[in-house]
């Protein structure tokens, strides 16, 4: 058998131990800005249907009840106008990442297949084609891809790690050369809630995907959107042949929700009113903190949309972490998205309004 680091790339987060020990020996405390894990009271809404639903003995189903997937339709129509989805097009996940990273291998893809990933990478995409043996290419281009067929591609707006929304023109682009190359495109689509400086398109939006869902699937979070990051809901849909084959797996297998936790996920897609007081709190954060980097003499690039600043100060992206780290802040390193990244550092504002406060005081 082969082992863990023959599969996998080396596990991320592992290779901040030391910046992480340095930040949190500063005076201050650690200002912990390297992972985007939501920090604010999850809703009311969710947390009541969760409690209403805490009676639940019997098991869940994988497929979930109609009103989650009618909810999630709903959801998709009234915020980003894509129309003609059916609740059957419409599969409830454990996570996104878990999707993600499940994916290739649920698809029945192996070593003869190529997966095609964004230069600059959630790094979950990777992993998850690894994981069933696929060939993975880093290209945001058809011409880095050339003649070569992928069986799948994923694209990621607003984009982990560095903020950059995809304009519909390049979403059409894009579908289109799925299309004829005979590709899945996969969209992950969970920080759709958070654009700052760009409008945001779903790929499913009938003016790229021209009224069909043929051959895509967009994935989407209510991790981020709702802060239900410990709940972990999420939910592909789009090409209903596979949606289907992806259902018919996951029973085997035994991915479903939790009934109290569908029943809050229901809740939360029906209720725009927390999400728009969550994104002004974000806003304000991200207003201070971008302020002070480039005060700091960084150099915020893309950023439209998502949690995070894209931030370089002209130098290998270790050497901006220990220098933030000696100041008690700890950002992600732009490595760890691909070599794309390596002069820069991904920088959330997630943290509470006391911590991104400290932030700004150190950088000033």
């Amino acid at each position: 058998m082969a082992s863990v680091s023959a599969r996998f790339p080396e596990f991320p987060w592992d290779t901040l131990a030391a910046a992480k020990e340095r930040a949190a020996a500063h005076g201050g405390g650690i200002v912990d800005l390297s992972i985007g894990t939501p920090v604010d009271p999850t809703p009311d809404v969710a947390r009541e249907a969760l409690v209403a639903a805490a009676d639940a003995p019997g098991y869940p189903t994988v497929f979930g009840p109609e009103s989650l997937r009618q909810g999630a339709v709903d959801w998709l129509e009234r915020r980003f106008e894509v129309t003609g989805l059916s609740p059957s097009q419409v599969l409830p996940t454990v996570g996104s990442k878990e999707l993600i990273a499940n994916l290739p291998m649920q698809l029945g893809l192996g070593p003869d297949d190529l997966v095609v990933i964004p230069e600059l990478a959630y790094p979950t995409y990777e992993v998850g084609a690894r994981y069933a043996g696929c060939e993975v290419l880093a290209a945001d281009s058809t011409i880095a891809i050339g003649p070569r067929t992928p069986a799948l591609i994923y694209i990621n707006s607003p984009a982990n790690p560095h903020g950059q929304i995809l304009g519909k023109d390049h979403l059409r682009k894009v579908v289109e050369f799925a299309r004829d190359r005979g590709a899945l495109l996969v969209s992950d689509e969970c920080y759709l809630e958070f654009a700052w400086d760009d409008t945001p398109w779903s790929v499913l939006h009938p003016d790229i995907c021209g009224g069909s869902f043929d051959g895509i699937l967009a994935v989407h979070s209510l991790s981020k959107r709702s802060n239900l990051a410990g709940y972990r809901d999420a939910f592909v849909t789009g090409d209903q042949a596979v949606v289907s084959e992806l259902l018919a797996v996951r029973k085997h297998l035994g991915f479903m929700l939790p009934t109290p936790v569908q029943a809050a996920m229901t809740a939360a897609l029906a209720d725009d009113a927390h999400v728009k007081e969550q994104r002004v709190v974000y806003a304000a954060r991200r207003a201070d903190l971008r302020g002070a980097l480039e005060t700091a003499g960084f150099t915020v690039e893309h950023s439209e949309g998502a949690l995070y600043l894209w931030a370089t100060r002209g130098e290998p992206c270790r050497d901006t972490i220990d220098w933030l780290a000696e100041r008690g802040i700890l950002a992600a390193p732009g490595d760890f998205y691909g070599a794309a990244g390596a002069q820069h550092v991904r920088v959330a504002f997630t943290a509470t309004d006391e911590r991104i406060a400290a932030a700004v005081e150190r950088l000033s």
